[in-house]
């Protein structure tokens, strides 16, 4: 049978297998401190690697911190400095390898910063470093964040550009801003994060320069041959696209946001949802963000990526070649699965091939 998620795509100078990637996952298993901080340990090599056996195609790097205080935990990976790109570099090696484009995620957590593991941790405490926002606006329970001077937002724009050569230094192939999820980024963009009445606050243009500024910055020390991605929140599923009456970002800001940010250099737009607010009125089922990829491909005339509930190989099929979305992203799917893009593939009469080590296995 004819497969178009199986299709290579070629975006800039990087031409992709297929179209079935892998979601960045945050892992929490990075070094916690010393002089290693922030470093990988064995635990990605062998989770970021098992994903590329299994014939991912891009294999995203999870959320990793620009700055020390942009972090989510102790325990998240980090590229502040040159010991951090160096450690990083053996896993874009090994995934490149494998024939699969090793692709890095980067983050500046914001308010939602200092948290600490998603489960119990005996020896780390949560909020142990004040966090800073756009707005002295907590997020739910969280302690509210210091509001950042212009002087401050300069400095964390100029260290998303640092991170952003380490990273081609070390091998990435894509590199994604993360600007979804309730982080600092998508925190500037949401008015209910963002209540700040200077340049960066205020009106849609206002509340997007953050995002442009980041962009353009890092465009200028990311290789013009090498593609940028961007993380997007379609909406924060508050007013404007449900019945709740808190104001929020919606689908028609994210298409806005998404071609201006098309100008500035970015090539495709991750399209996710949600994490701007703690108690968000979601309505989740399969494929649900879907229609939020399709709407900014379809507006705003950029590539875009779906994710969110993808799990069956025909139905990633038909979002592809249906044309609502030119790749998926699989996170949780892939947790379960590391060897879903090969099944996904078979099922659609399509054959990856795998490394010689288990050809034995697919003969």
């Amino acid at each position: 049978m004819t497969t178009h998620l199986f299709d290579p795509l070629t975006l800039r100078g990087v031409t992709f297998a297929h179209r079935v990637w892998m979601s960045p996952m945050m892992q929490f298993a990075a070094v916690p401190d010393g002089p290693d901080t922030g470093t990988p340990t064995d635990w990605h090599v062998a989770h970021l690697g098992a994903r590329a056996v299994g014939g991912a195609a891009l294999v995203m790097t999870e959320a990793t911190a620009i700055l020390p205080q942009g972090r989510s935990s102790d325990y998240d990976l980090g590229l502040w400095n040159d010991t951090q790109a160096r450690a990083l570099q053996r896993i874009t090696t090994f995934l490149t390898g494998l024939g699969a484009v090793p692709g890095i995620q980067l983050v500046h957590a914001g308010r939602k910063g200092s948290t600490g593991r998603p489960w119990p941790d005996p020896d780390r405490t949560q909020n142990s470093w004040p966090t800073t926002g756009p707005s002295a606006v907590s997020f739910g329970r969280l302690p509210a964040p210091d509001e950042l001077t212009v002087d401050e937002i300069a400095h964390i724009t100029k260290a998303f550009g640092a991170a952003a050569a380490r990273a081609a230094h070390a091998g990435f192939r894509v590199l994604e801003l993360h600007g979804a999820h309730g982080y600092l980024i998508h925190q500037f963009l949401s008015p209910q994060s963002n209540h700040r009445t200077d340049r960066y606050g205020g009106s849609l243009t206002n509340r997007m320069r953050f995002a442009i500024e980041v962009v353009d910055e890092v465009r200028r020390h990311w290789p013009d041959e090498l593609p940028l991605f961007f993380r997007t929140s379609a909406t924060d599923w508050l007013a404007g696209d449900t019945d709740d009456e808190r104001p929020g970002w919606t689908v028609a800001d994210a298409v806005e946001l998404a071609a201006v940010l098309e100008e500035h250099g970015v090539d495709l737009a991750d399209v996710s949802s949600g994490g701007i607010v703690h108690d968000a009125p979601i309505t989740v089922g399969p494929g649900y963000q879907v229609p939020f990829a399709q709407a900014v491909r379809d507006k705003a005339g950029i590539p875009t990526a779906a994710v969110g509930l993808i799990t069956d190989a025909h139905q990633a099929e038909t979002i592809v070649s249906d044309g609502q979305a030119d790749a998926v992203f699989l996170a949780r799917e892939l947790l379960r699965n590391p060897m879903w893009p090969r099944q996904a593939a078979a099922a659609l009469g399509h054959m990856l091939a795998p490394p010689p080590q288990y050809t034995r296995a697919f003969t």
